[in-house]
This record gives C-alpha cells, sequence and structure tokens, in this order.
C-alpha cells in the first residue's frame, strides 16, 4: 500500500517513522509520503487559506493549492489521471466533522485499497469545489472520527493511519490478534490480564488460571457480550441476533439487557 499525506504541518507525522508502521515502512510492506501543500502556493507568503463567500467566521483553504497537489500526486504533474483512468487505483480521503463516522469496518474497505491520499484540512475546511473536482477523478471519501470537533485532520489521518495499516498482512507479528480484538465481531473485547497472579489485592480471575480453554473461551465471551451491553449498548442493539447463542441470550437477559430478536437465537 501506499498513503500520502498533505498537511501544511508535515512534522505532524514524525510518528508515522516509529513502531509497526515505522516496521511496515522499513520492510517494504507500506509506502509513505508526507507532502506540504504550501509547496504548491506562488506568492511571496505561501498563502493556502482566504476569507469564506457569504460571510462568516474563519477562513477556508483555498482550491488552486489543493488542486495542484492532487494534480502531482494522482499523475506526477501531468494533472491527467494516472493510467488514463479515473483515480488509477487511488482513493482520496478527507477528515471532516462533516463525514461518515469512523469505523473498523471502514478500516477494512481503506486497507483494501492500492493507494490513499489523505487530505488534511484546517480553519473552516477545504473549499467545497477541490473534492468535487476530485471526485469526478477518483472515489472521495469524508470521514469523522466521532461528535467533536479538532483543530485540524492531522490527528485524524494519524488514527486512521493506525487503524488501516495494522490490517494489512504482514504488519502484526501474530494475525489472530486482529480476530481477538474489539470490534472484529461486532462486540468489545474482554478484560485481558498478565503475570503476576496476584497484584496489589487484585487476583486475576482463576478461570484464566484453570487451562480449560473450553471454560476460558466462554469466560471472555460472556465478559465481552456484557461489557458491550453496558459501555456500547448501541453496537449489542446492532448485533445480528443470529450470532447469539441460548446461552448469551440468557447471560444478557439475566443481566437485565434485551437483545432485539432474541427469540431468533440458535
Amino acid at each position: 500500500m501506499r498513503i500520502d499525506v498533505v498537511t501544511i504541518f508535515p512534522e505532524y507525522f514524525g510518528p508515522l517513522d516509529l513502531s509497526l508502521i515505522g516496521k511496515a515502512r522499513a520492510s517494504g510492506l507500506l509506502e509513505v509520503g508526507v507532502h506540504d501543500l504550501r509547496t504548491w502556493t506562488h506568492d511571496v507568503h505561501r498563502t493556502v487559506d482566504d476569507s469564506p463567500y457569504g460571510g462568516g467566521p474563519g477562513m477556508v483553504m483555498r482550491p488552486e493549492p489543493w488542486g495542484e497537489a492532487l494534480d502531482a500526486l494522482v499523475a506526477g504533474g501531468r494533472g491527467e489521471p494516472a493510467g488514463g483512468a479515473p483515480g488509477g487505483g487511488v482513493r482520496l480521503v478527507v477528515p471532516t466533522p462533516a463525514g461518515e463516522v469512523f469505523t473498523q469496518a471502514m478500516a477494512h474497505d481503506l486497507a483494501a485499497e492500492q493507494r490513499l491520499i489523505f487530505a488534511c484540512g484546517r480553519y473552516e475546511g477545504i473549499d467545497q469545489r477541490v473534492l468535487d473536482h476530485a471526485a469526478t477523478r477518483m472515489p472521495v471519501t469524508e470521514v469523522s472520527l466521532g461528535d467533536y470537533v479538532l483543530f485540524g485532520g492531522e490527528v485524524a489521518v494519524l488514527v486512521m493511519c493506525e487503524a488501516i495499516v495494522r490490517l494489512l498482512p504482514g504488519v502484526l507479528g501474530n494475525a489472530d490478534s486482529l480476530a481477538e480484538e474489539s470490534h472484529a465481531h461486532g462486540v468489545l473485547e474482554s478484560p485481558v490480564y498478565t503475570k503476576p497472579p496476584e497484584w496489589r489485592g487484585h487476583p486475576v480471575p482463576e478461570i484464566l488460571r484453570s487451562g480449560d480453554h473450553g471454560r476460558i473461551a466462554r469466560w471472555r465471551r460472556d465478559q465481552a457480550l456484557l461489557r458491550t451491553a453496558r459501555r456500547r449498548p448501541d453496537l449489542l442493539a446492532a448485533l445480528d441476533p443470529g450470532t447469539l447463542d441460548k446461552r448469551d441470550v440468557a447471560l444478557l437477559s439475566g443481566a437485565g439487557f434485551q437483545v432485539r430478536g432474541a427469540d431468533m437465537a440458535k
């Protein structure tokens, strides 16, 4: 996979050299390019923003530098779609509070792309014409991390890169970790423990030290369901009842949580 990031703060992306993302880059599993938007400005002040049409507070990022940046990145500066086809295997991802909420499912979809370009907006955002024009050349996805507002898109891009890159084959040392974690199957992960067996008066649950893998698996399933019900009832409501067995339903009902369509459970 190739990831390109356009920003007015390229220094923000030093963390992409660290940890597993850094190792993925060093091993050739991932290519990353970080680009300063001001490279594509032509005035002495390297201006990237201006006041909004129609009035209102704040400033809006101008279309000209963004257009030139995308021309250069998509087509090596030729201003045409790479490979003679719209997009040329490129998807533009734009973090914005007005976007679709980022989820694990979206991370999987983006991890399947050959190449991603992230456009980091600032101020009141990027002139809408940039996104509209880009959509004639490549898929464009506007993404929000949640119902809050940040100074700019850089933090959101770092979050998305972590979520996406860890899904690439070969990045995680143990691929089974992807099957066990939160959101992998629509529920949160169960609590985890390590040595010592007792710490500051808090013991590790006995069942995890029992060696009975069947009981351990059931305990983890129970804890995952209860944690999801308590912390993320929206996820519980969205679960396919067909994925719940009779014990799942009994467990949740006994804890006071009703499962939609529970009569359909196996």
